[in-house]
C-alpha cells in the first residue's frame, strides 16, 4: 500500500504485514532543499516511478522509485497561476502508459495532460470557466482517474458530480452523488462508482452509474467506525475498499458486505510519525 502521509511530509509503502518497506523523501531526493507535503501519490503503470501532487504548493512531481529522487516537476512552488507552467491546487497526478501525466487543476477548473517535455498535449474544460457542464466545462474538478479504455473518470466538487469520459473526450454518463463534497471517484470491478465524501462525518458511497441507484452507503455518525474527511476510497481486488481517513489519522479497509472496518494502519485520532502512526494521510 502506497500512502501519502501529508502531515508528516512523506510517502510510505507498506507490505502486507504493515511493515514500512520504502519511504520518500531521502536526503538527496531534491536537488535543493524543498518543502514537501504531497496529498496524493500513485505508481505509474510500469511501477518505476511515482507521481505526487503537492496541492497546497501548486506543484506535481515524478519520483524515481529505485533512487528516490525527483526526476521531473511541473508548477511553480508556492505560486498559483493558470499560464503555461503554472497550476492552481493540483490534485490526483496520475502517470499514463504513454509517459504523460494527467492532473486535475482544481481552481483553474480544468484537467491537463502534460508530456515529459512539459508541453500541454490535451486539456479538458476551459481555464477559469467553472460551470458544471461536462464535457465543456467543470466546476472544481478534484478527480481525474485514468480508465483502461483511455477515458477518464472525473469528479467535480461543485454540483456533486461524477462523469465518465470516453477516450475522445465525449461524455458517456454523468451522475450526481448523494454526498456534499465528493472526492476522487474510482470504478470497482463491476463498473460501479465508489467515491469518498470529504465531510465530517465522512462517507463512502457506491452507485450504479447506469441506473443512478445507490448500492451501498457507509456513513456512521459516531463510534470507532465514523470517518472524518476521508479523501480517497479505492476498491481492492478482493472486493473490499481502502479508505484514507484523513482527520482520524488512519488508513482503513472497509468490507462492504458487512459494512464494517476490518483493517487499519495508524492510531485513531492521534497524529504521529512513529511505527504504526500517520498524520493526515491524504492519499
Amino acid at each position: 500500500m502506497l500512502i501519502a502521509d501529508r502531515g508528516n511530509g512523506r510517502l510510505l509503502v507498506l507490505d502486507a504485514s504493515r511493515r514500512i518497506v520504502w519511504t520518500f523523501p531521502a536526503a538527496d531526493s531534491f536537488s535543493r532543499p524543498t518543502p514537501f507535503n504531497a496529498d496524493d501519490a500513485f505508481f505509474s503503470p510500469d511501477g518505476k516511478t511515482i507521481t505526487a501532487n503537492d496541492e497546497g504548493r501548486h506543484v506535481i512531481y515524478r519520483i524515481d522509485v529505485a533512487t528516490r529522487k525527483v526526476v521531473w516537476a511541473y508548477g511553480h512552488l508556492d505560486r498559483a497561476g493558470s499560464a503555461r507552467g503554472y497550476l492552481n491546487t493540483p490534485d490526483d497526478a496520475y502517470g499514463l502508459v504513454n509517459g504523460d501525466i494527467v492532473i486535475a487543476d482544481i481552481n483553474n477548473c480544468r484537467i491537463l495532460e502534460i508530456a515529459p517535455d512539459k508541453s500541454i498535449v490535451r486539456q479538458w474544460g476551459r481555464t477559469g470557466d467553472c460551470r458544471t457542464h461536462a464535457p465543456a466545462t467543470y466546476g472544481a474538478p478534484n478527480g481525474d482517474t485514468p480508465l483502461p479504455d483511455g477515458g477518464l473518470l472525473v469528479t467535480q466538487i461543485d454540483g456533486h458530480r461524477v462523469e465518465r469520459l470516453a477516450a475522445d473526450g465525449s461524455l458517456m454518463w454523468d451522475i450526481r452523488v448523494p454526498i456534499a463534497y465528493p472526492s476522487d471517484a474510482q470504478l470497482d470491478a463491476n463498473g460501479n462508482v465508489v467515491v469518498a465524501g470529504f465531510t465530517d462525518p465522512g462517507a463512502v458511497v457506491c452507485m450504479n452509474p447506469t441506473t443512478g441507484k445507490v448500492l451501498w452507503l457507509y456513513r456512521p455518525t459516531s463510534g470507532a467506525g465514523r470517518l472524518n474527511h476521508p479523501s480517497l476510497a479505492m476498491p481492492l481486488a478482493n472486493g473490499m475498499v481502502s479508505i484514507n481517513d484523513d482527520d482520524r489519522n488512519r488508513l482503513v479497509v472497509l468490507d462492504p458486505a458487512k459494512m464494517k472496518l476490518v483493517w487499519q494502519y495508524g492510531t485513531t485520532d492521534r497524529a504521529g510519525s512513529g511505527p504504526g502512526q500517520l498524520s493526515d494521510p491524504d492519499g
